[in-house]
């Protein structure tokens, strides 16, 4: 497991069906998370709805997104990207995407000629980071669409009355029967039941997690369908102000698409960590610091 940075001042995305493009309403629930804060009573808690506590969590977790700051980090994963295998990886954030420096698979450190493949990787994209850019915006657009799919939450769902779970608010959430879907994305936000753990104080979401009670069928499964038990959780915390940064996701997807064709997306990653770096790093640096 890689050990979480000393946080300070303690207060994604499904890719299911490619081209189809609905698979990102599951990053709308995973992007936003936040840090939990220290000791948290009943009597502390001011009445008021769970749904002006999504409310204003939403609202400022909008906000925050677009002040996000970089950083570099340690990443493992194990997932369909790794072709099943457990990869730790250094990585930089930068404005046309994130650089990543395979360190290890399974446990080993990469042979001579693993390592040799993975510096020409990197200078190739020293040598057109447009190209580079131009591949890394295809989750930068996913993740601009996953906000847009998150402001649905409080007329997509409908919550429980929010109670204290530890350090947080839990809000419990369902589909709510009067919203009438409009698009394929909204379709599989609607059908997802789950749980949210709210920082009471910052009023930011530490922790989601969401779960298909039943099959999500496109076109009467014909186009495709997503099996019941499908699930997801995502988990970040705080490193700064306003950054809240992925520490562990989990996701474990699977269904057919047109054609019975197979689909499937799982994935277990852990982040750790985090160290700040200029927001106008350019990709020549962000290799250069992943190479260190």
């Amino acid at each position: 497991m890689i050990e979480s940075a000393k946080r300070e001042n303690p207060p994604q995305a499904w890719r299911v069906v490619a081209g189809i493009g609905w698979a990102t309403a599951c990053s709308a629930l995973c992007l936003l998370l936040a840090w939990p804060a220290r000791g948290v009573r009943a009597a502390d808690f001011s009445p008021q709805s769970a749904k002006q506590i999504v409310a204003t969590m939403l609202a400022n977790e909008d906000a925050a997104a677009h002040h996000r700051d970089h950083y570099q980090y340690l990443s493992q994963e194990r997932s369909d990207r790794t072709g099943g295998h457990l990869w730790f990886e250094k990585v930089v954030e930068t404005d046309a995407g994130k650089v990543r420096m395979l360190l290890a698979e399974d446990g080993h450190p990469l042979s001579p000629d693993r390592i040799g493949q993975e510096r020409s990787r990197l200078a190739a994209i020293v040598a057109d980071p447009e190209s580079f850019a131009k591949k890394s915006q295809a989750t930068k657009d996913d993740e601009a669409h996953a906000l847009q799919m998150l402001s649905l939450a409080n007329r997509a769902f409908l919550f429980s009355d929010a109670r204290v779970e530890g350090a947080y608010l839990r809000v419990d959430f369902r589909p709510n029967p009067d919203f009438d879907t409009q698009t394929m994305e909204e379709r599989v936000l609607h059908a997802m039941s789950g749980t949210m753990l709210i920082d009471p104080q910052a009023m930011r979401l530490h922790h989601i997690e969401g779960r298909l009670p039943e099959d999500v069928t496109i076109g009467f499964g014909l186009i495709a369908t997503v099996r019941a038990g499908s699930s997801f959780a995502t988990t970040r915390d705080r490193f700064g102000e306003p950054d809240w940064k992925t520490t562990q996701v989990d996701t474990a997807i699977n269904g057919r698409i047109i054609f019975f064709k197979s689909i499937a997306r799982n994935e277990h990653a852990e982040h750790g960590n985090f160290i700040r770096v200029p927001n106008n790093l350019t990709v020549a640096q962000a290799v250069a610091m992943v190479e260190q």
